[in-house]
């Protein structure tokens, strides 16, 4: 004898199923739109990213041959071409192309001797958080170098204490600014040891060097340099 089915579970199941079509039809009206908005907007952004990436890399190949072009007119004297594509670079969104172009236009001020304009190129560097730091600081040692003499000698020490340490790329530029101004504070025992550790430090480019053994010699403080060892040896 056949067994009779049992239509509570078949028609429950049936049921089931189809409440759970219900549940993804309404949720697909519900949520479908802002799903395909999601999907579209995601694949904007990454064709976005690419499309920065090759921006970027573009942008900096033509401010580079920009740069190399200001170069070579500077080399051959011809300043007044170079000014324009220097402006152009230094208001640049690419942080190394920037400095490097107010670094140069800092430099030409100086060989003008306008040492108030040259300032300010290097202080933009050095106030410029998106600049590697390496060379704020060489900026904040060639802005202090312009503005030397119409600084406070304790402004000079506060502003470049931190770089005329040992250790410090900068120590032999910094250190020998600093040690010029506690010279002017009428400090000169600070003076000798700041200018005895430049001349013994072999870190330090030698002419700087030379130029500390010879103050410190004024000193009465026998400071021999690395090169002046080798000589008497």
């Amino acid at each position: 004898m056949a067994v009779t089915p049992n239509t509570d579970e078949a028609f429950l199941r049936e049921v089931d199923e189809e409440l759970r079509r219900d549940q993804l039809a309404s949720m697909w009206t519900r949520y479908g739109r802002w799903l395909i908005v999601a999907i579209i907007a995601g694949l904007a952004a990454f064709g976005g990213f690419l499309y920065w990436q090759h921006y970027s890399a573009q942008t900096a190949g033509e401010q580079g041959e920009k740069l190399q072009v200001v170069y070579d007119d500077i080399a051959a004297q011809q300043f007044g071409s170079a000014q324009k594509p220097l402006e152009e670079l230094a208001g640049s969104k690419i942080a190394g192309y920037r400095a490097m172009a107010l670094f140069t236009q800092g430099d030409l001020l100086l060989e003008k001797d306008d040492l108030k304009g040259a300032a300010a190129k290097f202080a933009a560097i050095a106030g410029d958080a998106s600049i590697g730091q390496p060379l704020r600081d060489l900026a904040l040692i060639r802005q202090t170098t312009a503005e030397f003499d119409t600084l406070k000698p304790d402004v000079v020490v506060n502003r470049l204490r931190s770089l005329a340490t040992k250790g410090s790329p900068w120590f032999g530029s910094a250190g020998e600014l600093v040690g010029v101004a506690y010279l002017r504070m009428n400090k000169p025992d600070l003076a000798a040891a700041l200018f005895g550790q430049i001349a013994s430090d072999e870190t330090v480019p030698e002419t700087i060097r030379q130029r500390a053994v010879q103050i410190a010699g004024t000193m009465g403080v026998d400071a021999v340099g690395p090169a002046e060892e080798k000589k008497a040896q």
